[in-house]
């Protein structure tokens, strides 16, 4: 298996695990924020004591890549938030189709941030599988409240999909010669310290049940998923890594329907075809090298 493979198979493991993250909204009974707050506690933790145990080096080697990490960090603050607020608000299967659009976002933020590597126009085929995933994630939504919480969720959704694009483009390009867990200790060090300050649920009120859920999101749904998406993209880019991450409404809709009760229809089943065919098709492109 050569680097390039090995790359899209971290990337497809870690979408499978990040398929199952958006449950933790409704599993756990705490604010978006204090759900956040303890998840990155808990993975800093297990990524601080993986790095330990390996004899990894725990330092950066720069006073500028310090300065990256705290930016990501905040940057995957943000995101995590207003992601499972976004969940909270509008349900787990429309919440995680207005995330994805951040593959879409990617596909015209990349050239923009990245101009020295990259043409500053999405080439023909990032563009039409774009458009692919769109029709795909608009036919998953099922029907939806238009009334203020499912809007503001579906909004909140879409705010935490750019935020998502940033981090990825900003990691790659100032922050990709650390390895996976390196970079997510750091990353998730940094968002439990700022937003530490504002959690309203002190660690002593969690529940039992609701710890274990948070030991449990952690550990196997973020510091190892962000991990290995983080690892895929040293050698992959945040464009590609986004439209095969498209596999995770799939995903998250059939957990969501087995654990949550939430019903599809005839439409969310031709949308995920049509976003698996998406990611399928950029696998292939980009295991043959076009």
């Amino acid at each position: 298996m050569n680097v390039q493979q090995q790359s899209l198979l971290f990337l497809h493991t870690s979408v499978l695990l990040f398929g199952g993250t958006a449950l933790f909204s409704k599993l756990i009974g705490l604010t978006a924020l204090d759900i956040t707050v303890y998840r990155t506690g808990v993975a800093a933790m297990v990524l601080l004591t993986l790095l330990t145990l390996q004899k990894k080096r725990i330092t950066l080697a720069s006073a500028k890549d310090y300065g990256v990490a705290i930016l990501l960090g905040m940057v995957v603050g943000v995101h995590w938030v207003t992601y499972f607020a976004g969940m909270q608000m509008a349900g787990v299967t429309v919440g995680i189709i207005a995330f994805f659009t951040y593959p879409v976002i990617t596909v015209f933020l990349e050239p923009l941030l990245n101009r020295a590597k990259v043409s500053r126009k999405p080439k023909i085929k990032d563009i039409a599988v774009a458009i692919i995933v769109l029709i795909g994630i608009f036919l998953l939504i099922p029907e939806i409240n238009l009334g203020n919480q499912a809007t503001l969720g579906i909004a909140t959704g879409v705010l935490s999909a750019f935020f998502f694009s940033l981090r990825n483009i900003l990691h790659k390009n100032y922050f990709s010669h650390y390895s996976g867990p390196h970079t997510m200790l750091y990353q998730t060090l940094i968002a439990f310290l700022m937003l530490g300050l504002w959690v309203e649920v002190p660690p002593m009120d969690v529940t039992q049940q609701d710890w274990l859920l948070i030991l449990l999101v952690g550990i196997v749904f973020t510091a190892m998923p962000h991990a290995l998406f983080a690892s895929s993209l040293r050698h992959l880019s945040a464009t590609t890594a986004g439209l095969i991450s498209c596999l995770q409404p799939l995903y998250g809709g059939v957990l969501a329907f087995l654990l949550l009760n939430e019903r599809v229809n005839i439409l969310t089943v031709i949308g995920g075809l049509l976003v698996i065919s998406a990611a399928l098709f950029e696998t292939w492109s980009v295991s043959k090298g076009r």
